[in-house]
């Protein structure tokens, strides 16, 4: 086996079993490299030690979307992990796609109702998969009389639903697309907050005052330059004034209108957003471990 796999492969075991990374090694090297037989292997040898799951950092995992055609109900979900080795196995994503399942066959309306109904299954898999997991956030669309459209990148590590007013599969499809790439923030400048856009001009009333080429202006020629600069500020990051992915000749808003469609709402999940990754540092410990 290549070394560096099998470096991965300790990091993997020494997660599950909070044993020494030398231990892992022997485990790892006496078991064909084979993760359970080498954890089993471990315990056996009183190597394992109790894993604090509680306390671990849950920032990897899989955004993904669940469709179904018969009752018309699309649910798009965030499960977390621990690690990149397990979010890329195909038993964790059975697991998020089963808790996908459990929410719409059941009506689910919070996380916290989800949780509860899926405590098993997550035992489950902490057992089979000896990690901690966390189902951070869904939500579940109903189909109307429009179209929704979805959109997985870089195999969940973003997920996208957009909903339109009326049946244009296609385009739902692109502005998902579109949405996955430039991740805006709002739909249209309607839906700004006010608060949000209050603070955003007094940031900009801060800076004009250290900008020698504002120094002097009136104060109703210095509010429409600050109101043009908050406008352009929020347009990197409304819906409707960013240039449309396929066509950046023309603004989303623009091809909206168009099209005579309204995009009702927009759902964008990218795994580990906001949360504080654990950063170990792994090289430090092999040393540690080879200078004893």
């Amino acid at each position: 086996m290549a070394e560096g796999n099998l470096i991965e492969l300790i990091k993997v075991l020494r997660d599950r079993t909070g044993a020494g990374l030398m231990d892992c090694k022997g485990a790892l090297l006496a078991n064909d490299c084979d993760l359970d037989r080498a954890g089993d292997w471990l315990r056996e040898k009183g190597l394992a030690k109790a894993a604090k799951k509680a306390s671990r950092i849950a920032a990897e995992g899989l955004a993904h979307i669940k469709v179904c055609e018969k009752c018309g109900k699309t649910v798009i979900i965030e499960i977390n992990c621990e690690t990149d080795f397990v979010a890329k196995g195909e038993a964790f994503h059975e697991l998020v796609d089963q808790v996908a399942g459990l929410i719409m066959k059941n009506d689910i309306k919070t996380v916290e109702e989800a949780k509860a109904a899926s405590e098993s299954l997550f035992a489950d898999a902490t057992v089979k998969m000896g990690e901690k997991f966390d189902l951070r956030r869904f939500e579940v669309i109903e189909k109307g009389e429009g179209s929704i459209g979805t959109y997985i990148h870089m195999g969940g590590k973003i997920a996208v639903v957009t909903v339109l007013d009326k049946e244009n599969d296609e385009l739902a499809k692109q502005l998902s697309m579109h949405i996955a790439a430039n991740n805006p923030s709002y739909l249209s400048e309607a839906d700004i907050p006010a608060d949000v856009l209050e603070h955003e001009k007094n940031v900009q009333r801060e800076a004009a005052k250290n900008d020698p080429k504002l120094a002097g202006k009136p104060e109703q020629v210095l509010d429409k330059i600050l109101d043009g600069k908050v406008k352009k500020t929020f347009a990197e990051v409304t819906l409707e004034d960013q240039a449309f992915l396929i066509d950046p000749d023309k603004t989303v808003g623009q091809l909206l209108k168009e099209k005579n469609v309204k995009v009702l709402k927009f759902i964008r999940y990218q795994v580990g957003e906001g949360i504080e990754k654990r950063k170990d540092d792994f090289a430090s410990e092999v040393m540690n471990e080879v200078n004893k």
